[in-house]
Formats: structure tokens, C-alpha cells, sequence
């Protein structure tokens, strides 16, 4: 079992996720870690045309385990609910899900890229950061933003209470 793992962004976060977060828990269960608001056009303007300027975003983590092959899923039903939200075929905010094993945090796309391992559905597992000597690490094809302590430091957050969450459901 992993903890699931929602990196929700927009040029208005607050307002939308706030549109947004019953919907979340509805279809994922109720949310125990929100990071405070993380900058992300610093790394890319790609989503400034879609969804204007100011683009910010935060790190959410689910109280329920998932099973690693429910990704699939997860992301097609995270990309409805953008979409129900668009207006003229632009996305009014972006969701992307992913989970965190002890040993890895692993996002959810519909791209297909050589690094990347297709699970179904029209998705790829793509592999982001790895926990080794205590910390996390990234690699060449890591997002910009999740190479940066600001993020590492939120999903290590997050690995500490799955951490305790796994405990209990090993039990």
C-alpha cells in the first residue's frame, strides 16, 4: 500500500481548491497533510496561457492507503474533474496525482516519455524522486520544482506519516 499524493496548481489555488476539496474527499477519502501554498511558475510559464498568471500550487496528502495499480484510475478521475471545470478547453486548475512508497514518489501522466512505464488506461507511472541514504533524490528527468528542498521537504511530510499509517496497517 502507498499514500496518495495530489500536487493541486492554479493561477487562483486558493479559490479553486476550495471549489474543488469536497469532491477530492469524496472520491479519495479525507485529506490529513495540505502543504502551505508552493510557488511553481518559478519552473515553468507552460500552464500560463491555459490558466493565467501567478501560477501556485500545494502538496496534499490522503488519509486512506492506495494500492499502486489504482494510479491509473486515480488520474483518469482527476482529469474529469478538470475538465468539468474547463472553460473553452482551458483548465481552470491542474491535479496531479501521485503516491509515495518509504522508497519512492511516483507521479501519474498521459505522456509517454522512455523513463516513463505505462500502467493502463492511457497512463505512464513516471518514477520523480527516489529516498535513499535518508533523503530524497532526484534525477535528470525530475520536474524542476520537485528537485527543490521546498517540495522534498513537503513530501518528506508526508513519507512520515505514511510511514505511521503503514505501521498500523501491517499490524
Amino acid at each position: 500500500m502507498v499514500n496518495l499524493v495530489i500536487f493541486f496548481f492554479s493561477s487562483h489555488v486558493d479559490y479553486w481548491f476550495n471549489e474543488v476539496k469536497d469532491r477530492l474527499v469524496e472520491c479519495f477519502g479525507p485529506i490529513d497533510y495540505q502543504s502551505e501554498i508552493l510557488d511553481f511558475e518559478k519552473y515553468t510559464l507552460y500552464y500560463n496561457k491555459e490558466m493565467g498568471e501567478g501560477v501556485k500550487g500545494k502538496l496534499l496528502g490522503f488519509e486512506r492507503l492506495i494500492h499502486p495499480s489504482q494510479l491509473a484510475d486515480i488520474k483518469n478521475i482527476t482529469n474529469n474533474i478538470e475538465n468539468e471545470f474547463a472553460v473553452e478547453g482551458n483548465r481552470r486548475f491542474n491535479i496531479d496525482p501521485g503516491y509515495i512508497h518509504h522508497m519512492q514518489f511516483v507521479l501519474a501522466t498521459t505522456k509517454m516519455w522512455p523513463h516513463r512505464i505505462y500502467i493502463g488506461k492511457g497512463i505512464y507511472a513516471e518514477p520523480t524522486l527516489m529516498y535513499i541514504n535518508g533523503c530524497w533524490k532526484d534525477y535528470d528527468f525530475t520536474y524542476p520544482n520537485y528537485k527543490e528542498e521546498e517540495y522534498k521537504r513537503e513530501l518528506e511530510r508526508i513519507r512520515l506519516m505514511y510511514l505511521e499509517k503503514r505501521k498500523k496497517f501491517l499490524r
